[in-house]
């Protein structure tokens, strides 16, 4: 009974949250008119012409596995990269000028070097989403790696525990908690990335729906878009990488619990 209620709470606290941002929103287009910031109202509406008209479907998949499959390139890479870097010294001073070089070109940068090297299309959105994304997780893994506590080599060369056991108790948990963060903050800049590469580089998702409200002055219809990809991004954090997390951090949950 404990635990309903304190997610009735959580969940309790989170829809305050929202509705205070509804609100705030409704307010600024109350105050600033329709034609400068359309209402929460509005962008609704966008989005049920948006389906009627038979966009809405076909843009979202085009956005999400675009977005998906960047993020997806950029996670392996970076995580088995950073964890290399991590336990090696000399790798890690080779890697980390390339991973500071790559973090400081601006993604603008990297959608023009796309559309040269791959054209419009899908390839554009999925490398430049990879490459923005690919230092986030790598330093996320490599701060992870390095940090691992030697006192815990320590009682594990003690006790003979085995190879297994170590990675799966020691290192792991510690790991996992720098790495996480890193591949939540990586999943936002995805979701951008892909919606900044389809403005200029395809004819569909909903970066291509945003060029078209810009062309046609429609403010509702890019607010519409806007909040499409805000409710992707959450699906995607709250529904795949927060209960993945939850799932590799059984330890968190325990230590929570002791607490309360």
């Amino acid at each position: 009974m404990s635990r309903l209620i304190k997610a009735s709470l959580g969940w309790g606290g989170s829809l305050t949250g929202i509705l205070l941002f509804v609100a705030m929103w409704e307010w600024g287009s109350l105050h600033y008119g329709n034609f400068l910031l359309p209402g929460p109202r509005d962008a609704l509406a966008s989005i049920h012409g948006f389906w009627q008209e038979g966009e809405l479907w076909g843009a979202i998949w085009a956005t999400t596995w675009r977005a998906m499959a960047g993020f997806a390139i950029a996670a392996f890479t970076g995580l088995i990269l950073g964890l290399m870097a991590g336990l090696s010294h000399t790798l890690g001073r080779a890697l980390e000028p390339v991973s500071t070089v790559l973090l400081g070109i601006p993604p603008i940068a990297w959608i023009v070097l796309a559309i040269l090297w791959f054209g419009s299309g899908s390839m554009a959105a999925i490398y430049t989403v990879a490459a923005t994304t690919l230092p986030v997780t790598f330093a996320g893994a490599q701060i992870g790696a390095r940090t691992l506590d030697k006192r815990l080599q320590e009682m594990g060369d003690v006790y003979c525990v085995p190879g297994w056991m170590r990675l799966w108790d020691f290192y792991l948990p510690h790991i996992v908690s720098y790495v996480f963060p890193a591949l939540i903050t990586a999943l936002g800049v995805a979701w951008k990335v892909t919606v900044m590469a389809e403005l200029f580089a395809t004819e569909e998702g909903v970066g291509a729906g945003l060029a078209m409200a810009r062309v046609n002055l429609d403010t509702a219809g890019a607010m519409g878009w806007i909040m499409v990809v805000v409710v992707l991004l959450l699906i995607a954090e709250h529904g795949f990488l927060r209960p993945l997390q939850k799932r590799m951090e059984p330890w968190r949950k325990g230590a929570v619990q002791a607490k309360s």
